[in-house]
């Protein structure tokens, strides 16, 4: 049983391998170059690494045929908030700039870079797999849906994309890809050679500390003066890390998903803004301010908000 004071250490070290990355910033220590590495690494070898030895590790194949229906935990819930976010933003009548900016940071979370470090450092290895399925569901809509979002808040425009190729760089990206060789491997019961997985292991050893220097370093970039309650930010923070974990745990009760699995879901649920927001609204022309703030704004709020899921999930 992970306790209130467990949950505020495993949050507290989190934020402070983010302030190693915040700190090596402000010193000169870090740059875009290091950055653009630390990202691609991550991204493409250790959360692969990382897939393959969490799903190898700790499932086995009888689970497989549960966790598709499981899956659809992630989809339908982003999707209701997507509903409610569309909706706020009606409400709060924000200007175009920041209308699509608002509701890509509140209907979706930071399942990579941030969920998979947390829910690592509270639940262990053994919330990989679950973690992998919401990230499968939620890149799904991060790929398609914010990008869209985003493109509509900007000023530049660009040329849409077909809908076989978007779905084909979904399904092309390493962590996916991961995805699809673990359990592949975990249907066909074959187990790669032991160096193989020991190699695997290492790699994935690094995707917690190298995800949060990343995202410390990002709150470096994006500045503390950025952090600003503008119009639309609260509501945003209210989605982000209150109604859409509440909106997911009402599903796991739906879809009959419970155990570890449930409290790894909402957690994923309850996460800050996808770092990739902030990017993407400068690349397009929109509101980069307003997408910084509510990024280092939802990133300081789950210091409070997970520990007490936490106390609520045990």
């Amino acid at each position: 049983m992970v306790t209130f004071f467990n949950a505020v250490s495993a949050v507290f070290m989190i934020f402070s391998i983010m302030a190693v990355g915040y700190l090596m910033g402000r010193a000169g220590w870090m740059t875009g170059t290091e950055k653009k590495f630390i990202s691609r690494f991550v991204v493409n070898i250790a959360v692969p690494m990382n897939c393959i030895t969490g799903v190898l590790q700790n499932l086995k194949r009888d689970a497989m045929l549960e966790m598709g229906t499981q899956l659809l935990v992630p989809v339908v819930g982003i999707f209701i908030c997507l509903v409610l976010s569309d909706l706020a933003a009606r409400w709060l009548k924000l200007p175009k700039k920041r209308y699509g900016i608002f509701i890509a940071m509140a209907f979706i979370s930071n399942t990579l870079f941030i969920g998979l470090p947390i829910a690592n450092e509270l639940f262990g290895d053994v919330s990989i797999p679950y973690v992998m399925m919401y990230y499968m569901g939620s890149t799904i809509y991060t790929q398609t849906v914010a990008v869209m979002l985003c493109k509509n808040a900007g000023e530049m425009s660009s040329e849409k994309k077909k809908w076989s190729t978007v779905v084909k760089d979904i399904f092309t990206k390493p962590p996916v890809l991961g995805l699809i060789a673990a359990f592949t491997l975990l249907a066909l019961d074959v187990r790669p050679p032991q160096i193989f997985m020991s190699f695997a292991k290492y790699m994935s050893n690094t995707v917690t500390p190298l995800a949060l220097m990343y995202c410390g370093f990002i709150v470096y970039e994006l500045g503390i003066r950025n952090i600003r309650l503008e119009r639309g930010i609260p509501m945003m923070l209210l989605i982000r890390l209150i109604i859409a974990p509440a909106i997911c745990a009402g599903l796991c009760v739906l879809f009959g998903v419970h155990g570890l699995n449930r409290s790894v879901f909402i957690i994923e649920a309850a996460l800050p803004v996808v770092s990739q927001i902030t990017v993407m609204a400068g690349n397009y022309g929109a509101d980069e301010k307003y997408a910084a703030a509510g990024s280092v704004l939802s990133m300081l709020g789950i210091f409070i908000t997970v520990p007490i899921l936490m106390v609520i999930l045990t």
